[in-house]
């Protein structure tokens, strides 16, 4: 047998005995991952439905159109785009397509409050296709609403973007639209970790607000790992031609053939997302992260934002003594896949951070409900405290911090949950 089926066999399982708690994983559906391993793999399609590059598209055009019919009929839209490859790629073709001086900047959230590396963050290409000036967050966790309409008016942003990495607050659309309008920019919202939530009704859609939508596909909509770039009716009436701009900055501007497999696997999770059953679904996930954060929050665990609105639970761990590395590396020993994750006004690195982010659209397609929240707030809480007991509240050396890994993966407390945390996944198998 060849090494990657083994691989795959030992994934296969470490998905199954283990909670998967990143909140921008989640578990495709077998009809997603069948499509995903179609035929379709084998076809070039440059091009779009219509007008490609290759012949033998026949099928292939069909199959795009019904995709994009799909995406119109689950977010309320004129005109989509399904071809880019994942969610950086699909921003960096935003970027180029709004870009219209090199004078033009964007406007984003910062990187340690929650923004994401391709909204003009400054170690990003994105960044150097157009500089970007950033907005934060207030002491409570909330879009800080005067620094960006401030930040707004001094810059004249071509851009001012919605959307990152870590915020657990309702996002208020409509506010981005009025500073956005005031000052002539494009608003678009990046709804990648919502997508789901939104799909679901268990957000509000940015669609009535933004001139330009995008969201992954593998996140809270539970498909492949793909992107949707959706043009609104209303950035049609700001701009005509925004439809065309957008489609030639993905082709051929930022990619050349698109994955047809992929696409394949997107029509089919976006068929899933259109029913009753995925509306439930987002609505769990919501009420799984509410009950998540408040069982925490009774632990004296300091919430950014006090609690959360959506799927994500984003904690400071500075009271507790210990890391977002060392916190994320002892709860997957322990059989719990979180990440750790930088805070409001980050005093560390990135790579160790104060902070750790947590989601539930994963454990939730498993079927976990309110109970098994209370039950994992406890093991995090458990493996938490030891490992700051174990560390007796020091800032690791890196040699440190090789030990910490040798010493805690063989450590037998965290063996003991992993092993409680492993029967709790039995009985909640992966039926996706």
């Amino acid at each position: 047998m060849d090494k990657v089926f083994e691989l795959i066999k030992r994934e296969t399982k470490r998905q199954n005995e283990t909670l998967q708690m990143i909140p921008s994983e989640n578990y495709a559906s077998a009809d997603v991952r069948k499509a995903m391993g179609s035929i379709f793999e084998n076809k070039y399609a440059e091009g779009y439905p219509g007008k490609r590059y290759y012949q033998g598209n026949i099928v292939v055009d069909e199959l795009e159109r019904l995709c994009q019919e799909r995406v119109k009929k689950l977010f309320g839209v004129p005109h989509v785009n399904v071809q880019p490859l994942s969610g950086a790629p699909a921003n960096l073709a935003i970027i180029k397509g709004l870009q219209e001086s090199e004078k033009n900047i964007q406007l984003s959230q910062i990187l340690s409050m929650g923004g994401h590396l391709s909204m003009g963050q400054s170690v990003s290409v994105t960044n150097i296709v157009m500089p970007a000036v950033h907005y934060g967050l207030t002491a409570d966790g909330e879009i800080n609403w005067r620094e960006l309409e401030e930040l707004a008016i001094k810059h004249k942003p071509k851009i001012i973007w919605a959307g990152g990495t870590a915020y657990t607050r309702i996002f208020q659309w409509k506010k981005y639209a009025e500073i956005a309008d005031k000052v002539g920019a494009y608003f678009v919202a990046d709804i990648s970790h919502i997508g789901g939530l939104v799909a679901g009704g268990a957000h509000p859609s940015p669609v009535p607000y933004a001139h330009i939508v995008m969201t992954t596909t593998h996140k809270t909509l539970r498909g492949p790992r793909g992107a949707i770039i959706m043009v609104t009716k209303r950035g049609l009436q700001k701009n005509s031609d925004l439809d065309k701009l957008i489609d030639s900055a993905v082709f051929p501007g930022v990619q050349g053939g698109p994955h047809m497999e992929t696409i394949a696997g997107v029509a089919v999770c976006l068929a899933e997302a259109n029913t009753q059953k995925f509306k439930k679904y987002s609505a769990q996930i919501v009420k799984n992260a509410k009950i998540l954060a408040n069982e925490l929050r009774i632990m004296n665990y300091e919430l950014i934002g006090d609690g959360t609105e959506n799927h994500m639970v984003w904690i400071d761990l500075t009271n507790k003594g210990v890391d977002g590395w060392a916190a994320a590396w002892a709860l997957e020993y322990a059989g719990i896949i979180a990440n750790r994750q930088t805070v409001p006004n980050e005093r560390k690195s990135p790579y160790y951070p104060s902070g750790l982010r947590l989601g539930t659209p994963a454990i939730t397609t498993r079927g976990m409900k309110e109970p098994q929240m209370r039950q994992i707030a406890k093991w995090i809480d458990e493996v938490i405290s030891y490992t700051a007991s174990e560390i007796n509240n020091i800032d690791l050396s890196q040699e440190q911090r090789k030990t910490f890994k040798q010493v805690m993966i063989k450590d037998k407390k965290l063996l003991l949950i992993a092993q409680e945390v492993k029967d709790l996944c039995k009985k909640f198998p992966i039926n996706v």
